[in-house]
Protein backbone atom coordinates (compact mmCIF):
# COMPACT_ATOMS: atom_id res chain seq x y z
CA UNK A 1 0.00 0.00 0.00
CA UNK A 2 1.60 3.35 -1.30
CA UNK A 3 1.35 6.05 1.43
CA UNK A 4 1.73 9.39 0.89
CA UNK A 5 2.49 11.42 4.00
CA UNK A 6 1.29 15.14 3.09
CA UNK A 7 -0.91 13.76 0.65
CA UNK A 8 -2.35 10.51 -1.57
CA UNK A 9 -4.42 7.85 -1.51
CA UNK A 10 -4.13 4.38 -0.31
CA UNK A 11 -5.85 1.23 -2.02
CA UNK A 12 -9.54 2.48 -0.21
CA UNK A 13 -8.54 6.07 -1.96
CA UNK A 14 -8.28 7.22 1.90
CA UNK A 15 -6.47 10.55 1.58
CA UNK A 16 -3.47 9.56 3.92
CA UNK A 17 -2.90 12.85 5.17
CA UNK A 18 -0.92 13.61 8.83
CA UNK A 19 -1.80 16.47 10.69
CA UNK A 20 1.41 17.96 12.97
CA UNK A 21 0.31 16.02 16.10
CA UNK A 22 0.47 17.97 19.08
CA UNK A 23 2.98 17.65 21.47
CA UNK A 24 2.30 16.10 24.74
CA UNK A 25 0.83 18.55 27.72
CA UNK A 26 0.12 18.08 31.38
CA UNK A 27 -3.27 16.32 32.51
CA UNK A 28 -3.73 18.06 35.69
CA UNK A 29 -6.12 15.68 38.07
CA UNK A 30 -8.64 18.38 38.56
CA UNK A 31 -8.87 19.15 34.66
CA UNK A 32 -9.35 15.27 34.18
CA UNK A 33 -11.86 14.91 37.11
CA UNK A 34 -13.67 17.36 34.95
CA UNK A 35 -13.42 16.07 31.34
CA UNK A 36 -15.04 12.58 32.70
CA UNK A 37 -17.93 14.41 34.19
CA UNK A 38 -18.76 16.26 31.50
CA UNK A 39 -18.05 12.95 29.15
CA UNK A 40 -20.22 11.12 31.61
CA UNK A 41 -23.40 13.83 31.05
CA UNK A 42 -22.69 13.91 27.53
CA UNK A 43 -22.83 10.51 26.76
CA UNK A 44 -26.00 9.93 28.43
CA UNK A 45 -27.45 10.78 25.46
CA UNK A 46 -26.22 8.16 23.53
CA UNK A 47 -27.54 5.43 25.78
CA UNK A 48 -31.49 6.31 25.37
CA UNK A 49 -33.34 3.50 24.60
CA UNK A 50 -33.34 2.25 21.36
CA UNK A 51 -36.87 0.81 20.13
CA UNK A 52 -36.30 -1.96 18.54
CA UNK A 53 -36.75 -2.76 14.52
CA UNK A 54 -38.52 -6.07 12.86
CA UNK A 55 -36.27 -9.34 12.94
CA UNK A 56 -33.86 -9.93 9.94
CA UNK A 57 -31.93 -12.14 8.62
CA UNK A 58 -28.27 -10.44 8.45
CA UNK A 59 -26.82 -10.25 4.90
CA UNK A 60 -23.74 -11.92 4.54
CA UNK A 61 -21.14 -9.11 5.00
CA UNK A 62 -19.78 -9.13 2.04
CA UNK A 63 -17.06 -12.04 2.00
CA UNK A 64 -16.67 -12.25 6.48
CA UNK A 65 -18.42 -15.16 6.63
CA UNK A 66 -16.95 -16.98 4.58
CA UNK A 67 -13.13 -15.45 5.40
CA UNK A 68 -13.87 -14.19 9.06
CA UNK A 69 -12.40 -17.52 10.33
CA UNK A 70 -9.19 -15.87 8.87
CA UNK A 71 -9.09 -13.67 11.66
CA UNK A 72 -7.51 -16.05 14.40
CA UNK A 73 -6.90 -16.62 17.82
CA UNK A 74 -3.26 -16.71 18.38
CA UNK A 75 -1.76 -18.82 20.84
CA UNK A 76 -2.38 -17.49 24.85
CA UNK A 77 0.87 -15.43 25.22
CA UNK A 78 0.03 -14.59 29.19
CA UNK A 79 -2.52 -15.59 31.48
CA UNK A 80 -5.90 -13.99 31.27
CA UNK A 81 -6.12 -11.02 33.76
CA UNK A 82 -9.36 -11.61 36.43
CA UNK A 83 -12.13 -10.71 35.37
CA UNK A 84 -18.28 5.90 -0.20
CA UNK A 85 -19.85 7.72 -1.99
CA UNK A 86 -19.46 11.39 -2.08
CA UNK A 87 -20.00 13.02 1.14
CA UNK A 88 -24.06 13.82 0.95
CA UNK A 89 -24.92 16.92 0.64
CA UNK A 90 -28.36 17.84 3.28
CA UNK A 91 -30.60 20.57 2.74
CA UNK A 92 -29.59 23.62 3.60
CA UNK A 93 -26.38 22.96 4.93
CA UNK A 94 -24.16 24.52 1.58
CA UNK A 95 -22.35 21.17 0.81
CA UNK A 96 -19.44 19.57 2.39
CA UNK A 97 -16.08 18.03 1.60
CA UNK A 98 -15.75 14.92 -0.29
CA UNK A 99 -15.13 11.97 1.22
CA UNK A 100 -11.93 11.50 0.93
CA UNK A 101 -10.70 14.77 2.46
CA UNK A 102 -9.43 15.35 5.92
CA UNK A 103 -11.33 18.75 6.06
CA UNK A 104 -13.07 20.02 9.58
CA UNK A 105 -16.09 18.14 10.46
CA UNK A 106 -19.53 20.84 10.95
CA UNK A 107 -20.00 21.06 14.38
CA UNK A 108 -21.84 18.31 16.88
CA UNK A 109 -21.95 17.55 20.47
CA UNK A 110 -19.52 15.57 20.96
CA UNK A 111 -18.03 13.65 24.18
CA UNK A 112 -16.09 15.92 25.96
CA UNK A 113 -12.66 14.96 26.02
CA UNK A 114 -9.66 13.92 28.78
CA UNK A 115 -6.87 16.48 27.97
CA UNK A 116 -3.47 15.18 26.44
CA UNK A 117 -1.02 14.09 29.11
CA UNK A 118 2.94 13.34 29.05
CA UNK A 119 4.71 10.72 27.24
CA UNK A 120 6.03 8.11 29.62
CA UNK A 121 9.82 6.92 28.21
CA UNK A 122 10.30 3.47 27.71
CA UNK A 123 -16.70 -13.53 -1.98
CA UNK A 124 -20.26 -11.41 -1.96
CA UNK A 125 -23.14 -13.08 -2.21
CA UNK A 126 -25.46 -12.96 -5.27
CA UNK A 127 -26.25 -9.09 -5.50
CA UNK A 128 -24.10 -7.53 -3.34
CA UNK A 129 -22.15 -4.75 -3.66
CA UNK A 130 -18.50 -5.45 -4.70
CA UNK A 131 -16.30 -5.08 -1.95
CA UNK A 132 -12.59 -3.77 -0.99
CA UNK A 133 -9.54 -5.81 -1.51
CA UNK A 134 -9.98 -9.55 0.55
CA UNK A 135 -7.78 -10.35 3.30
CA UNK A 136 -5.88 -12.89 0.44
CA UNK A 137 -4.73 -10.59 -1.35
CA UNK A 138 -2.79 -8.60 1.51
CA UNK A 139 -1.21 -12.03 2.82
CA UNK A 140 0.34 -12.85 -0.71
CA UNK A 141 2.36 -9.90 -0.52
CA UNK A 142 3.41 -9.81 3.04
CA UNK A 143 6.13 -11.10 4.68
CA UNK A 144 6.64 -13.75 7.56
CA UNK A 145 3.95 -12.15 10.75
CA UNK A 146 5.63 -9.43 12.50
CA UNK A 147 4.06 -9.74 15.98
CA UNK A 148 6.23 -12.47 17.88
CA UNK A 149 7.57 -13.16 21.05
CA UNK A 150 10.24 -10.25 21.70
CA UNK A 151 6.92 -8.12 21.18
CA UNK A 152 4.72 -10.48 22.87
CA UNK A 153 6.70 -10.16 26.25
CA UNK A 154 7.10 -6.60 25.96
CA UNK A 155 3.33 -6.36 25.87
CA UNK A 156 2.74 -8.42 28.97
CA UNK A 157 5.44 -7.07 30.65
CA UNK A 158 3.79 -3.53 30.28
CA UNK A 159 0.26 -4.84 31.35
CA UNK A 160 1.81 -6.58 34.43
CA UNK A 161 3.38 -3.32 35.60
CA UNK A 162 0.29 -1.39 36.18
CA UNK A 163 -1.97 -3.99 38.29
CA UNK A 164 -4.42 -1.31 39.60
CA UNK A 165 -5.99 -0.98 36.23
CA UNK A 166 -8.13 -3.60 34.30
CA UNK A 167 -5.83 -3.08 30.52
CA UNK A 168 -6.68 -5.29 27.12
CA UNK A 169 -4.84 -5.11 24.58
CA UNK A 170 -5.34 -6.82 21.08
CA UNK A 171 -3.33 -6.78 18.24
CA UNK A 172 -3.96 -7.97 14.60
CA UNK A 173 -1.40 -8.28 11.78
CA UNK A 174 -3.88 -7.74 8.89
CA UNK A 175 -1.55 -9.85 6.90
CA UNK A 176 -2.86 -12.97 8.44
CA UNK A 177 -5.43 -12.29 10.73
CA UNK A 178 -4.54 -13.51 14.06
CA UNK A 179 -5.77 -11.88 16.95
CA UNK A 180 -2.82 -11.90 19.87
CA UNK A 181 -4.29 -10.69 23.38
CA UNK A 182 -2.93 -9.28 26.42
CA UNK A 183 -4.08 -8.77 30.04
CA UNK A 184 -7.89 -8.99 30.50
CA UNK A 185 -10.17 -11.09 27.61
CA UNK A 186 -13.10 -10.42 29.08
CA UNK A 187 -15.40 -7.31 27.99
CA UNK A 188 -15.69 -4.14 28.65
CA UNK A 189 -18.07 -1.56 28.65
CA UNK A 190 -17.18 -0.68 25.03
CA UNK A 191 -18.09 3.57 25.39
CA UNK A 192 -17.90 4.99 21.84
CA UNK A 193 -15.71 2.66 20.13
CA UNK A 194 -18.58 0.48 19.58
CA UNK A 195 -19.73 3.59 16.81
CA UNK A 196 -17.91 1.74 14.45
CA UNK A 197 -19.47 -1.30 14.73
CA UNK A 198 -23.30 0.50 14.50
CA UNK A 199 -21.55 2.75 11.35
CA UNK A 200 -20.71 -0.84 9.67
CA UNK A 201 -24.20 -2.07 10.15
CA UNK A 202 -25.88 1.05 8.52
CA UNK A 203 -23.45 1.04 5.92
CA UNK A 204 -23.97 -2.74 5.37
CA UNK A 205 -28.11 -2.67 5.09
CA UNK A 206 -27.98 0.53 2.85
CA UNK A 207 -25.87 -1.47 0.80
CA UNK A 208 -28.91 -4.33 0.82
CA UNK A 209 -30.73 -1.54 0.22
CA UNK A 210 -32.82 -1.81 3.51
CA UNK A 211 -31.66 1.64 5.12
CA UNK A 212 -30.43 4.64 2.91
CA UNK A 213 -27.42 6.94 3.38
CA UNK A 214 -29.82 9.96 1.84
CA UNK A 215 -32.80 9.53 4.30
CA UNK A 216 -33.30 12.26 6.24
CA UNK A 217 -32.38 11.94 9.37
CA UNK A 218 -32.09 14.97 12.20
CA UNK A 219 -31.29 17.97 10.53
CA UNK A 220 -29.41 16.53 8.16
CA UNK A 221 -28.85 13.14 6.74
CA UNK A 222 -28.00 9.74 7.58
CA UNK A 223 -24.90 9.97 5.99
CA UNK A 224 -23.81 13.03 7.62
CA UNK A 225 -24.84 11.73 10.95
CA UNK A 226 -22.68 8.94 10.55
CA UNK A 227 -19.98 11.24 9.86
CA UNK A 228 -20.50 13.35 13.31
CA UNK A 229 -20.85 10.05 15.18
CA UNK A 230 -17.26 8.66 14.00
CA UNK A 231 -15.33 12.01 13.77
CA UNK A 232 -16.92 14.27 16.22
CA UNK A 233 -18.05 11.15 18.69
CA UNK A 234 -21.25 13.17 18.75
CA UNK A 235 -23.94 11.06 20.27
CA UNK A 236 -27.19 12.74 19.15
CA UNK A 237 -26.15 11.42 16.01
CA UNK A 238 -25.42 7.77 17.76
CA UNK A 239 -28.62 7.74 19.13
CA UNK A 240 -30.24 8.62 15.55
CA UNK A 241 -28.51 5.66 13.70
CA UNK A 242 -29.25 3.26 16.63
CA UNK A 243 -32.84 3.94 16.52
CA UNK A 244 -32.95 3.73 12.64
CA UNK A 245 -30.74 -0.22 12.79
CA UNK A 246 -33.07 -1.23 16.17
CA UNK A 247 -31.15 -3.50 18.30
CA UNK A 248 -32.37 -6.57 16.61
CA UNK A 249 -30.89 -5.86 13.35
CA UNK A 250 -27.43 -4.34 15.24
CA UNK A 251 -27.14 -7.48 17.27
CA UNK A 252 -27.48 -9.73 14.22
CA UNK A 253 -25.27 -7.80 11.80
CA UNK A 254 -22.93 -8.04 14.52
CA UNK A 255 -23.35 -12.17 14.87
CA UNK A 256 -22.98 -12.01 10.95
CA UNK A 257 -19.42 -10.80 11.19
CA UNK A 258 -18.74 -13.09 14.63
CA UNK A 259 -19.03 -10.00 17.18
CA UNK A 260 -21.11 -11.23 19.83
CA UNK A 261 -22.58 -7.63 20.86
CA UNK A 262 -26.25 -6.83 22.58
CA UNK A 263 -26.66 -2.88 22.36
CA UNK A 264 -28.63 -2.62 25.71
CA UNK A 265 -25.15 -3.42 27.58
CA UNK A 266 -22.65 -2.51 25.19
CA UNK A 267 -19.98 -4.52 26.04
CA UNK A 268 -17.17 -5.70 23.82
CA UNK A 269 -13.69 -7.62 24.14
CA UNK A 270 -10.43 -5.44 23.03
CA UNK A 271 -9.84 -8.39 20.47
CA UNK A 272 -13.88 -8.04 19.07
CA UNK A 273 -13.47 -4.35 18.38
CA UNK A 274 -9.68 -5.07 16.60
CA UNK A 275 -10.91 -8.05 14.22
CA UNK A 276 -14.08 -5.36 13.35
CA UNK A 277 -11.38 -3.20 12.39
CA UNK A 278 -9.38 -5.42 10.26
CA UNK A 279 -12.50 -7.23 8.40
CA UNK A 280 -12.91 -3.24 7.90
CA UNK A 281 -9.69 -2.61 6.34
CA UNK A 282 -9.57 -5.54 3.95
CA UNK A 283 -12.66 -4.86 2.28
CA UNK A 284 -14.37 -7.91 3.85
CA UNK A 285 -17.53 -5.81 5.79
CA UNK A 286 -18.26 -3.01 2.89
CA UNK A 287 -18.14 -1.97 -0.75
CA UNK A 288 -14.83 -0.09 -1.05
CA UNK A 289 -16.72 3.52 -1.30
CA UNK A 290 -18.15 3.05 1.74
CA UNK A 291 -15.23 1.19 3.66
CA UNK A 292 -13.09 4.40 2.17
CA UNK A 293 -15.51 6.99 3.48
CA UNK A 294 -15.56 5.16 6.90
CA UNK A 295 -11.97 5.00 7.31
CA UNK A 296 -11.75 8.98 6.22
CA UNK A 297 -13.89 9.52 8.72
CA UNK A 298 -11.36 7.76 11.67
CA UNK A 299 -9.00 10.37 10.50
CA UNK A 300 -8.46 14.09 12.21
CA UNK A 301 -11.09 13.35 14.70
CA UNK A 302 -12.12 15.32 17.82
CA UNK A 303 -9.40 13.60 20.15
CA UNK A 304 -6.34 12.82 19.15
CA UNK A 305 -4.43 12.33 22.21
CA UNK A 306 -4.35 9.10 22.69
CA UNK A 307 -2.50 6.49 20.14
CA UNK A 308 -2.02 9.42 17.39
CA UNK A 309 -0.14 11.26 20.14
CA UNK A 310 2.60 8.64 20.69
CA UNK A 311 3.26 7.44 16.80
CA UNK A 312 5.20 8.49 14.15
CA UNK A 313 4.49 10.89 11.72
CA UNK A 314 4.83 8.96 9.11
CA UNK A 315 2.49 5.93 10.69
CA UNK A 316 -0.78 6.76 9.13
CA UNK A 317 -3.38 6.21 11.74
CA UNK A 318 -7.32 5.48 11.62
CA UNK A 319 -9.19 5.18 15.27
CA UNK A 320 -11.94 5.78 17.18
CA UNK A 321 -11.99 6.31 20.79
CA UNK A 322 -14.40 5.90 23.55
CA UNK A 323 -14.41 7.22 27.31
CA UNK A 324 -17.32 6.57 29.99
CA UNK A 325 -17.52 6.64 33.70
CA UNK A 326 -13.83 5.06 34.52
CA UNK A 327 -13.17 3.30 30.92
CA UNK A 328 -10.79 5.31 28.62
CA UNK A 329 -10.01 3.63 25.31
CA UNK A 330 -8.96 3.46 21.85
CA UNK A 331 -8.98 1.26 18.86
CA UNK A 332 -6.82 1.86 15.91
CA UNK A 333 -5.38 0.88 12.66
CA UNK A 334 -1.84 1.76 11.71
CA UNK A 335 -0.68 1.94 8.47
CA UNK A 336 3.35 2.14 6.88
CA UNK A 337 4.71 1.11 3.98
CA UNK A 338 2.23 -2.26 3.10
CA UNK A 339 1.79 -3.15 6.59
CA UNK A 340 -1.38 -2.83 8.37
CA UNK A 341 -1.99 -3.60 11.76
CA UNK A 342 -5.25 -3.29 13.78
CA UNK A 343 -4.42 -2.50 17.39
CA UNK A 344 -7.26 -1.64 20.34
CA UNK A 345 -6.34 -1.04 24.19
CA UNK A 346 -9.03 -0.81 26.46
CA UNK A 347 -8.56 0.55 30.22
CA UNK A 348 -10.91 0.88 33.35
CA UNK A 349 -9.86 2.06 36.08
CA UNK A 350 -11.22 3.25 40.21
CA UNK A 351 -11.34 6.89 39.63
CA UNK A 352 -11.57 10.09 37.07
CA UNK A 353 -7.77 11.04 38.54
CA UNK A 354 -6.27 7.90 36.83
CA UNK A 355 -7.06 9.20 33.14
CA UNK A 356 -3.68 10.53 33.11
CA UNK A 357 -1.52 7.65 34.13
CA UNK A 358 -3.63 5.64 32.13
CA UNK A 359 -3.16 7.72 29.17
CA UNK A 360 0.51 7.40 29.60
CA UNK A 361 -0.09 3.52 29.73
CA UNK A 362 -1.68 3.69 25.95
CA UNK A 363 0.96 5.60 24.63
CA UNK A 364 3.73 3.48 26.45
CA UNK A 365 2.07 0.53 24.71
CA UNK A 366 1.56 2.42 21.31
CA UNK A 367 5.30 3.41 21.31
CA UNK A 368 6.20 -0.60 22.38
CA UNK A 369 3.94 -1.62 19.25
CA UNK A 370 5.28 1.31 16.88
CA UNK A 371 8.87 0.28 17.38
CA UNK A 372 8.70 -3.37 16.77
CA UNK A 373 6.18 -3.33 14.15
CA UNK A 374 7.40 0.05 12.14
CA UNK A 375 11.49 0.25 13.14
CA UNK A 376 13.95 3.09 11.48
Amino acid sequence: MGLVRNGGSSRHGVRHTRRGRPSAETLTGIGAILSLVLATSVYAVGQAAVPSSESFSAPRAAGAMAVAPAVQQAAPTADPAPTAAAQRDPAGTGGSPSPSSTAAVPPGQSENLPSQSPPEAGAPEDGAPETGAPLGAAAAAAPAPSIGPDLDAQLNRIVRSYPGYQLGVALIDVADGVVHEYGVRSKFTAASTAKVLAAAAYYRLAETGELSLDAPMGASTAGLQIRQMIQQSNNESWAMILEALGSRRLTDYAASIGIDYDRTYNKLTAAETARTLALLYTGQLLSAPNTAELLSYMQDTNLETLIPAALPPDVVVFHKYGLLYGNLHDASLLVRGGKAYAFVVYTLGRSPAEITSRTRVIHLLTRTVSAALFPG
